[in-house]
């Protein structure tokens, strides 16, 4: 009888794309969610080396951090998290991919459109893995 995996095992072995002898594996990640509080530093190292995001019908830019915990048709008080939304979705728009807008009336109006779901990018990850794959620093 086999020996029963774990969930993560079976999504690894799903995504795992090449094995290298020194433990070194490569994925496919076929989802890439970005958010209103590290994001913008990505888009600008997009912006300053003249790139475009890979494959935005696989990127789904979200706002979780700064959505109210509270009444949502307040809109957000802090200006601060007010900043980050509007940034995201302006990145968002400008690199070809809706955002997920907040239900609060504080979202910008061009970005309230639904996400489109998708699978997202391949991406050569050193991935921490028990017994197969050793952790490498990038």
């Amino acid at each position: 009888m086999a020996k029963p995996r774990t969930l993560f095992d079976k999504i690894w072995d799903d995504h795992l794309v090449d094995e290298q002898l020194d433990g070194t594996c490569l994925i496919y990640i076929d989802r890439h969610l970005v958010h209103e509080v590290t994001s913008p530093q990505a888009f600008e190292g997009l912006r300053l080396s003249g790139r475009k995001v890979r494959a935005p019908e696989k990127t789904l830019a979200v706002v979780d951090h700064n959505v109210p915990t509270t009444d949502r048709s307040k809109g957000i008080d802090d200006p601060e998290s007010a900043t980050q939304i509007d940034t995201l979705a302006e990145n968002a728009k400008r690199f070809g991919r809706p955002a997920s807008p907040p239900r609060t009336s504080s979202w910008p109006s061009s970005a309230r459109s639904a996400p489109r779901e998708a699978p997202a990018t391949r991406s050569n990850m050193r991935a921490k893995r028990s017994a197969r794959c050793r952790w490498k620093a990038a």
